[in-house]
């Protein structure tokens, strides 16, 4: 008989507590089991949080859903890392409800600190020790083998391009590599739900973009991952979820694609020869918002969300003689819709909020 076939029952057996107890086990495990992976890995209900007279989080709900990316935008003291800091455990919840991985983060914080992980917007990496020495101190926090310690620690030393600085104390670093470092330290125990609050901040722009790529890569493998940063094309490449808050709020949710569309704000913007400006000004007629640039020779035409106007301006223009020597659709950005919104550009949010 092969070694992996199935043996033949010897007949029913008494049906005894101990029996009947792993039966109970079994199914309670598959149950929960089935109950993780079905629902959303993060979820937040009505979150509030105060400090003294000021509603830091006011009635803050969202979802995120494995392998999901969700980007927590705003302005300074909006609320994002007070949000954080109650889904780690790392401040109370002082209204609603917030669960990880099916644990209630008020109720049972020990198994929602086995799930997560958080690189904060400063450094939590012990600076007289290597980044080697401190990627192996996160592992025996969380009670990986001394084994499988040293695997990870060798693959996440590759994967963020530290060979070069793993053995030097962390002391000694640029910011950028202490950066680095802190992304990686929240990546040891391979977190369900990852928590990331501004983490390029202090990169260099290669530096970023590859930690970009390792972020997109994690939430391919299934990690549900909450964003912020002060960086909004950041948030534009990575999330598929984008929450604007203010004063604790969410004032607009949504893909980035969406939100971008939603301020019809597309301008087609026509360079004709210098000669040619007036005629194709007079071509265009009156428009709300129309711009132009005499020594650039350039026009700038609010067209909304509608391409097909832009198609019918370009060729009125075309068909009228008009010498056309380049031409561009210019569309919202995120920095767009979040000045549209706030009123006011992102800035580093304090640590306390």
């Amino acid at each position: 008989m092969p070694s992996h076939a199935r043996k033949p029952r010897a007949g029913p057996s008494p049906l005894t507590v101990d029996v009947l107890s792993g039966i109970l086990d079994t199914m309670s495990t598959s149950i929960a089991n089935t109950r993780t992976t079905s629902e959303p890995v993060v979820v937040a209900t009505n979150l509030r949080k105060r400090f003294g007279d000021v509603e830091a989080v006011n009635d803050l709900s969202f979802l995120v859903n494995a392998g999901q990316i969700v980007g927590l935008l705003g302005p300074n003291g909006a609320g994002k890392t007070t949000t954080i800091n109650m889904l780690t455990t790392l401040a109370s919840i002082d209204g609603g409800s917030a669960a990880v991985g099916g644990f209630d983060v008020k109720t049972q914080p020990d198994q929602v600190r086995e799930l997560v992980g958080l690189a904060g917007q400063s450094a939590a990496v012990d600076e007289k020790l290597t980044a080697r020495e401190n990627l192996d101190l996160f592992g025996r926090l969380y009670k990986i083998p001394r084994a499988e310690r040293r695997q990870r620690t060798d693959e996440l030393i590759a994967q963020f391009d530290m060979v070069e600085f793993a053995d030097r104390v962390v002391g000694t670093y640029s910011g950028g590599q202490r950066r680095r470092l802190d992304v990686a330290a929240a990546l040891v125990a391979n977190p369900t739900a990852l928590f990331l609050d501004e983490p390029t901040t202090g990169l260099d722009p290669r530096s970023r973009a590859e930690l970009w790529s390792e972020i997109a890569e994690l939430a391919d493998r299934g990690t549900a991952i909450v964003l912020t940063t002060q960086y909004l094309d950041e948030a534009d490449q990575l999330a598929d979820e984008i929450l604007i808050i203010d004063r604790g709020q969410i004032i607009a949710s949504g893909p980035p694609k969406e939100l971008k569309r939603g301020l019809q704000r597309d301008v087609l913007e026509v360079h004709v020869a210098a000669g040619d400006l007036d005629r194709a000004v007079g071509l265009v007629g009156e428009v709300d918002g129309l711009a132009y640039d005499a020594d650039a020779g350039s026009i700038g035409i609010p067209v909304g969300d509608d391409v097909d106007r832009s198609l019918e301006l370009l060729r009125r223009l075309q068909d009228r003689g008009i010498s056309i020597s380049d031409f561009q659709l210019r569309r919202p950005t995120l920095d767009d819709v979040f000045l549209s919104l706030t009123g006011a550009p992102t800035e580093r949010e304090e640590v306390s909020t």
